[in-house]
């Protein structure tokens, strides 16, 4: 497959020259960097589930675990990744049920050592939830409502704003530009994907005048542990200023009406400690249509990490990409709906 070469990937090289992210980043090399920032831990070491950054479970000398994260190279900056720590410290002070970066003796979030970036967390326990409880989900808006008073008091200056530049127009256009279709595939996904654009500026145009705050950004059900304290919100990583609907419309699952039953739910519990504009919900399938279209363009910049081939084998076939055709038509169907009708038929 005809990937290019992309710029996120680490300086070190593997044996035929392309850039590999990660590469290098061995046991030996989590324990020394762990040790070298003030943790001592034991030689316990396990391999988590995760594609954007690498992340362990490390046992301690003291008995206990934490879970470390490897920050993907060039991803963030520095001060970039510090607003995201920063932002659960702020979230933790208030008591909201998130987990907070320990930091070290030096009293230091972020850490470096060897090329690499880290920060450590405590472990907690829990499960993804299925949301299919009315009051679970009633508790769900409430707990968004508590993060966006939070996010709501200051603006992120380092990390990006969810928008149609950065989340639709330019991964689509990267899409067309890396050569990963035939070219009817191309022609196909080139014409829809311009009119879901066009669809997602109506969708703006109508919501009018949007506040944007510090948000969770990727607040989907697999992001919320539960156990029977309720749910403890995990990984921010994706952290950035948007509207407070998407943090909203991620949580939702089931079919279109159980969804808007639910997306109910969650702002009548949302309306118990913030307002919520309802003008946002024009954005719900223009922010789902966005996450589409910087999904695909996601995988394919992230082809050259040995873990994507092997966790998306489907990617690039003439199949995946007629199934993105499909998707996006079933967006425009969706977005030229609530554009034509207007808020009454608002479906997440």
């Amino acid at each position: 497959m005809p990937f290019n070469r992309l710029d996120d990937a680490h300086v070190s090289d593997d044996k035929d020259g392309t850039l590999v992210p990660f590469d290098g980043l061995t046991p030996d090399v989590i324990l020394s960097a762990l040790e070298a920032s003030g943790f001592e831990p034991d030689g316990r070491l396990l391999a988590l589930n995760s594609y954007e950054n690498r992340v362990f479970q490390v046992g301690l000398d003291d008995g206990d675990f934490i879970i470390t994260k490897f920050y993907r190279p060039d991803r963030w900056s520095d001060a970039a990744i510090l607003e995201e720590l920063q932002f659960l410290e702020e979230l933790s002070l208030d008591e909201l049920p998130i987990v907070a970066a320990l930091s070290n003796p030096a009293g230091d979030l972020l850490h470096h050592y060897g090329g690499f970036r880290f920060a450590s967390f405590p472990r907690r326990g829990g499960y993804a939830p299925e949301l299919n409880d009315p009051d679970d989900v009633e508790r769900m808006g409430r707990l968004m409502a508590r993060v966006h008073l939070i996010g709501g008091q200051k603006a992120f200056s380092h990390r990006p704003t969810l928008d149609i530049e950065s989340f639709g127009i330019e991964p689509r256009n990267a899409i067309l530009a890396l050569g990963l279709m035939g070219n009817e595939t191309l022609k196909h996904y080139e014409a829809i994907s311009t009119e879901a654009l066009t669809a997602i500026e109506n969708a703006y145009q109508q919501a009018g005048p949007i506040e944007h705050l510090r948000l969770h950004g990727d607040a989907y059900p697999g992001n919320v542990l539960w156990s029977h304290d309720g749910p403890l919100l995990v990984d921010f990583d994706d952290s950035r200023m948007g509207p407070a609907v998407q943090d909203l419309w991620m949580l939702l699952t089931g079919n279109r009406h159980e969804q808007r039953l639910d997306l109910e739910l969650l702002i009548e519990g949302y309306e118990t400690f913030r307002s919520f504009n309802s003008r946002e919900l024009h954005l719900v399938e223009a922010l789902r249509t966005l996450r589409l279209i910087h999904y695909a363009a996601w995988i394919a910049r992230r082809w050259n990490d040995p873990a994507f081939p092997k966790a998306f084998p489907w990617f690039g076939t003439t199949a995946y990409w007629e199934e993105r055709c499909r998707e996006l038509e079933d967006q425009m169907i969706a977005m030229n709906a609530l554009h034509h009708y207007g808020q009454n038929v608002i479906t997440p």
